[in-house]
Formats: C-alpha cells, sequence, structure tokens
C-alpha cells in the first residue's frame, strides 16, 4: 500500500519538483513542435525557432516549467537546485533570446500559436516573475516582458472575436487560459482584466445544472470545475455563490458523480493517457479554490476538501517516473498545492 503524500508543499516535494523540471526545460528532442512551415526557410529544429522555450518535449511545457522553477526558487530560495535554476536562467533569459521569442509571433503564421494554452502560460509566468524581490528575479521579470505584452495583445485582439468559449478539457479550453491570464491582467493591464470579466460572463452567466459528461480519454482539465473556477475568479463572492448554486446544485449529494471520482490512468507511457494525472491534479486545484469561495460552514466545503484530496492521492505519486507525464505534471501539482 502507498503512504499518501504531503498535501501542502513543503521544502523536499519542492526539491523533487524542481530537480524533474531542470532535468526537461534544456532537453530539445523529443520535442512535439507548433509550427508552420511556409517554405524550406522555415525547417528549423526548437533551439533555433525558441532559444528559450525549446524543452520540455513543447512550447507550452517548457513555459509552465519555468514557472515551476520560478515559484519554487521564490517559495524556496535556499533549495539546492536554486543555483543551478539561476545559472540556466542567467543563460537562457537574455534580452537576444526573448527578441527572438517575439519575432517568431510577429511571422503571419504564428497567429494561432499556442492559442490560448500558451498565451495564458506564458502571462502566468510573468506574473510570477513579477512577485520576486531579488535583484535576479526583477532583471528576469524586465527581460520577459516584451514577450509578456506581445500576448497580452494577442489577447487585446482576439477575444472580441471570440463569440463562444471552448469547453473541452485540453489545451483549448479557454476557462483555463482566462484563469490564468488574470494573475497577470489584475496587476498590469486593466483592460485585459476587464475584457476576460467581461468575456468570462458573456460565455457563462447563465450556465446552468451542468452534466459533468467526463472524463474524456485525454483530459487534463474538468470542463464543468475549470469554469467554476474561472467564474470563482471573475465575480463577486455572493454573486458567485448564486452563480456556483444554479451550475452544480447537487454537490451537496456528490453529484455529478464523476467529479468526485479519479480518472484510471492505463498507460502513463502515453501522452494522451498520461493527461489523466494531470486531470486529477487540476481537478484538486479547482475543488480547492471552490471550498475557499463557499460560506464557512457550508457542507459542500468539506465535500469539495475531500474531493480534492482523494485526487491527489491518485496523482501526485505519478508526477515524476516517465517523461510523458515528468515534462509538465509538477506544474499542475504546484498549482494544487497552492491553491
Amino acid at each position: 500500500m502507498t503512504t499518501p503524500l504531503p498535501h501542502s508543499l513543503d521544502a523536499a516535494t519542492a526539491s523533487r519538483f524542481a530537480s524533474a523540471a531542470l532535468e526537461h526545460v534544456t532537453r530539445e528532442y523529443p520535442n512535439k513542435l507548433d509550427h508552420v512551415m511556409t517554405g524550406k526557410r522555415d525547417v528549423k529544429g526548437p533551439r533555433e525557432l525558441h532559444p528559450i522555450f525549446f524543452g520540455s518535449f513543447d512550447w507550452h511545457s517548457c513555459v509552465h516549467g519555468w514557472w515551476t522553477l520560478f515559484t519554487l526558487l521564490r517559495l524556496y530560495p535556499d533549495n539546492p537546485e536554486a543555483p543551478r535554476i539561476w545559472a540556466l536562467a542567467n543563460e537562457l533569459f537574455t534580452p537576444e533570446n526573448v527578441a527572438a521569442e517575439v519575432d517568431y509571433l510577429a511571422q503571419p503564421s504564428s497567429r494561432g500559436f499556442e492559442r490560448p494554452y500558451g498565451w495564458g502560460w506564458l502571462l502566468m509566468l510573468q506574473a510570477e516573475l513579477d512577485r520576486h524581490d531579488s535583484e535576479g528575479g526583477r532583471r528576469r521579470a524586465a527581460t520577459l516582458r516584451p514577450l509578456a505584452l506581445a500576448f497580452a495583445e494577442r489577447f487585446h485582439a482576439f477575444l472580441p472575436l471570440a463569440a463562444y468559449p471552448v469547453r473541452v478539457g485540453t489545451h483549448y479550453n479557454t476557462a483555463f487560459a482566462l484563469r490564468l491570464t488574470l494573475d497577470w491582467a489584475d496587476d498590469n493591464d486593466p483592460k485585459l482584466a476587464a475584457l476576460c470579466r467581461e468575456k468570462a460572463l458573456a460565455w457563462h452567466a447563465d450556465d446552468r445544472d451542468c452534466q459533468a459528461w467526463e472524463p474524456s480519454q485525454d483530459e487534463f482539465l474538468s470542463p464543468a470545475l475549470m469554469e467554476a473556477a474561472l467564474m470563482r475568479r471573475v465575480m463577486e463572492p455572493g454573486a458567485f455563490r448564486n452563480w456556483f448554486n444554479a451550475f452544480l446544485p447537487k454537490i451537496g449529494s456528490q453529484k455529478p458523480a464523476p467529479l468526485f471520482t479519479p480518472a484510471s490512468v492505463s498507460d502513463r507511457s502515453d501522452g494522451k493517457i498520461a493527461h489523466l494525472d494531470g486531470l486529477n491534479l487540476s481537478r484538486a486545484w479547482c475543488w480547492r479554490e471552490i471550498a475557499a469561495a463557499l460560506p464557512e460552514g457550508d457542507i459542500r466545503a468539506a465535500i469539495a476538501n475531500k474531493a480534492a484530496a482523494t485526487h491527489l492521492d491518485a496523482a501526485l505519486p505519478h508526477v515524476t517516473g516517465d517523461y510523458m507525464g515528468e515534462h509538465w505534471l509538477a506544474s499542475f501539482a504546484l498549482l494544487a498545492l497552492r491553491a
């Protein structure tokens, strides 16, 4: 019988996650590019295309791998991995490399590059760097900022065109992207923050009696719970509670049942099936955020926290072990443990 891992972040867990991330953020291959080739000149390898975010199997995983590293560096500056993180950051996060990442976005063929998942994670990374009060952290924040502003501009252009949300449990989920983006926009771009709230309400304010037909085979997000986590962020507490009462009215009796049952992962060497470990972690994150928004003494808060614990027990032992999960799962574990 496996001993359950702690449900809060500690130094040992932080060290485990940092070590894993350090091993993959500069691992160039295998690599799954989001890249449109318009001619022979576009036939290039990951590091030539993306001099910072070339590792971790794909661009977005490398971005949130760095979010993991910088978050752990701020929270545990004396952990043994800290010198390696700083040395690697000083090597890669240079004005020249950021300019190359910005230039890639300027290509007409890159209009849909990493939309919206990578966009939200890049702004989440910038928000984390902005929290650092060390000289090194402030320098890295200033260096990366042009790329963050470029992605903010993309959201400004895209969201007015987005008449409908995307409710899938994978990278195209719009609730997840907006939830991450608000961590940066609330402090740096009031117009974007207002636009995110406007779209969230337009998309979801009238949603009622969610059936939660999930999980699907390769989901790492819960469409139902991710929507609730976004609405918790964009609505005032009282308004959110009223909305949540109508959106998931049977939570007190633990229905819809699938939301309380961790997904079963049949093959962690299969990248798509391994997504389901991420689903368990992201559900735990959402359940904890929802629980925190419910009134004191509300039995649903206890039910939500118990569901979070059950999902964490199912997923935390598998954050490391196989590269198909190891190149990204620590980020979702960190979201859940710090919720």
